[in-house]
């Protein structure tokens, strides 16, 4: 058995979190294989709550469910498996991302997983790719973790001449406990804060008599235009809950690390001053993305402290990488498609199902015009096999000659068709300005 194996022991140790609201989340485990005693969980994150949802030994076995038959892994140096568990006899669905590590000399398989109900599948699977991410990125720092533990570890015994050193390993749980507080955070807020998946015509500004009643025509144009070119995500800002449709105490500071790491750009309106800003498209964001997510792990690498390592302070430890947190630009791209539907919708009755149809109809035409470009652009690069080079010729045909209105229909295709808009666009890289210039080029 590895040095680093605590006693065999049905204690288990568990970190409890106190989070704001109801957590969909029952716990996180961090798990790994021994080879005498098979699958082990090393340590048990769980909200604080005072209902027992899951005992220990419930999570501890469902953890090692998940390290089950992996004694016989054979995947590439680095590779992370992404294992997805529905157990209708336990009415739980399990996340969990296996992975080798060496930890202090000892190579062995691991398992960072999160537990949620299974009345909860509906709610997590549109979250899924975030959280991979996320869990994804949190296993690349705890590699690093465990390679400077074995480099320190192998220095104190040369220093002090000692064959073991107490808590060996035991560092890597605070690491990993303040990356695993933020998921479950996310998905707590996501419970209790995210837009309904219906919404009443009623409730918006779609249901007045005119739009100048409730807000300036401009502004919602630039805001329904730039949430739709950013893939439907935005973050709206105000000191007025009835404004934001959600509870505000004011001022609000968007976390620059928050933003980076998520999967699609983002709009940030403000409803006090009626600015509408953006981020820049989907393959610079992603490409901004990587750069921070590469600048943090090598910024993680090089510190030699605690305070080195914080959140906070480790986006200017790389000199080779200095971050834009002006990452927010204007509306650059004007498109019809929105201009038209808020000319034509309040030309409609009021307070009838009207306007709802419109609405529907409205968002079912943009769906299918994305669908008919990835089919568009599937025939023209035999699905990838060749680069593409008719984007005058695919303006044209499907009428997306303003730069808005092919950035819209970019976007929802993107969300159907995940990195399309690189395969547009990011061959070569162009930054939003030259984007510009090729678009204009076209």
């Amino acid at each position: 058995m590895s040095a680093l194996c605590p006693p065999p022991s049905p204690a288990v140790a568990k970190t409890e979190i106190a989070l704001n609201g109801y957590s969909p989340l029952l716990a996180a485990t961090f798990a790994y294989w021994d080879n005498i005693l098979g699958p082990r969980v090393r340590h048990i994150w769980a909200p604080k709550t005072e209902q027992l949802l899951l005992s220990d030994g419930e999570i501890t076995f469902l953890a090692n469910h998940t390290l089950n038959g992996e004694i016989l892994r054979n995947a590439e140096s680095g590779a992370i498996d992404v294992k997805f568990f529905v157990l209708s006899e336990k009415g739980v669905i399990i996340v969990s991302l296996i992975f080798d590590g060496n930890w202090n000399g000892d190579r062995s398989t691991y398992g960072l997983s999160i537990i949620l109900p299974q009345a909860e599948l509906s709610f997590y699977l549109p979250l899924h790719r975030v959280c991979v991410d996320r869990l994804t990125h949190i296993i690349r720092k705890g590699r690093i973790w465990m390679h400077k533990e074995r480099q320190e570890n192998v220095q104190k015994i040369v220093l002090e001449g000692t064959e073991r050193m107490e808590d060996q390993g035991q560092s890597i749980i605070p690491m990993l406990t303040g990356e695993v507080i933020p998921v479950m955070e996310l998905l707590s807020s996501m419970k209790s804060h995210s837009v309904p998946a219906e919404i009443d015509i009623r409730d918006t500004v779609l249901s007045d008599d005119d739009i100048g009643d409730s807000c300036h025509e401009g502004f919602l144009l630039n805001a329904i235009s730039s949430h739709l070119q950013t893939c439907g995500c935005s973050v709206i800002v105000g000191s007025s809950a009835e404004k934001v449709n959600k509870d505000s105490t004011g001022s609000f500071v968007l976390p620059f690390r928050q933003v980076m790491y998520a999967p699609y750009p983002t709009t940030h309106i403000d409803v006090d001053v009626n600015t509408v800003k953006q981020m820049p498209p989907c393959h610079e964001h992603i490409y901004n993305q990587r750069r921070y997510m590469r600048s943090e792990l090598t910024a993680f690498w090089r510190a030699t402290s605690d305070e080195e390592m914080a959140q906070d302070a480790i986006i200017y430890t790389d000199e080779n990488f200095t971050p834009d947190l002006n990452i927010f630009q204007d509306v650059l791209h004007r498109d019809t498609l929105v201009k038209a539907f808020l000319d034509q919708v309040f030309h409609l009755k009021p307070g009838m199902s009207l306007r709802s149809t419109y609405l529907a109809q409205f968002l079912l035409v943009l769906h299918r015009k994305a669908l008919t470009l990835i089919k568009y652009i599937e025939d023209d690069t035999q699905k990838g096999k060749r680069p593409f080079k008719s984007l005058r010729n695919l303006k044209v045909d499907l009428n997306l000659t303003a730069e808005g209105d092919l950035n819209i229909i970019m976007a929802l295709a993107e969300k159907i068709k995940p990195g399309l808009h690189s395969f547009i666009f990011g061959r070569p890289f162009y930054t939003s300005v030259q984007e510009r210039d090729v678009l204009m080029s076209f």
